[in-house]
């Protein structure tokens, strides 16, 4: 693949984090129906199920990437799971 096309990936997949970010805000998943904490794990993990990696899901829930990675950890997936 040569640099323009990679560039032009990275580009639409920025786009597509922001539009990702903007669904979840206006989902029920952003309801206060949780704390914050749990309602954040909850948020990790499902998108987590989906197959993005931490450093998409800290982009897409403007967090930062340590805190996903601690909440992606095995024993954490199964207490928030």
């Amino acid at each position: 693949m040569n640099d323009d096309a990679e560039q032009t990936l990275i580009g639409i997949s920025r786009k597509l984090d922001v539009l990702i970010a903007l669904l979840l805000e206006e989902s029920e998943l952003s309801e206060d129906r949780v704390s914050k904490k749990k309602g954040t794990a909850f948020k990790v993990n499902y998108l987590a199920n989906f197959g993005l990696n931490s450093q998409e899901i800290a982009s897409i829930l403007n967090s930062p990437i340590q805190s996903v990675r601690t909440l992606l950890t095995p024993a954490r997936r199964k207490k928030n799971g």
